[in-house]
């Protein structure tokens, strides 16, 4: 068998080849199918084999975001970030947060921790306060829920770090 063919043959298995019992999750296009609690009509849990946004898309979402250097951009108000990077935030959620939206939770705090540093660059009374920065960028949060797309999802609008 030449190089070519093994080559050939060893990619075929690798798309012929069930994913790994392991992880129990299909890959698809952004998406991880796996099991996932999921309410009937009548408000009862039940298993079901449900898509979210997969550990490779969120990675990718998350480099996005860190790629756009909230932190540095201390010259713009926070009006301005969210015309900049509003509809790409929107399309995020429209796209992955389809069929099951609290798996988007995570990587949505990542962006708010990124508007918290922003604002500890901007604001010289939190420069060196990351709890008041978190408190603040909360505060707006819920004052102005329309300035993110991801502020409407629905998610706890207090502390946005955890720590209290």
């Amino acid at each position: 068998m030449s190089e070519a063919q093994f080559r050939r043959t060893e990619a075929e298995r690798h798309w012929l080849r069930p994913p790994s019992p392991q992880s129990g999750s299909v890959p698809a296009v952004g998406y991880t199918f796996r099991p996932r609690s999921s309410t009937n009509r009548k408000g009862k849990f039940f298993i079901n084999f449900s898509p979210a946004v997969s550990n490779q898309a969120a990675k990718a979402i998350r480099d996005k975001v860190r790629s756009w250097k909230l932190p540095q951009r201390s010259d713009k108000a926070i009006e301005d970030l969210s015309r900049m990077f509003n509809p790409i935030i929107r399309g995020w959620i429209q796209y992955y947060g389809r069929y099951y939206r609290s798996a988007l939770y995570p990587t949505m705090r990542e962006l708010d921790r990124d508007l918290v540093l922003w604002a500890k660059q901007k604001y010289k009374k939190l420069r060196r306060h990351l709890r008041r920065a978190t408190h603040w960028i909360a505060r707006i949060s819920r004052r102005a829920p329309e300035l993110f797309a991801h502020w409407q999802m629905g998610t706890r609008r207090g502390s946005l770090m955890g720590a209290v």
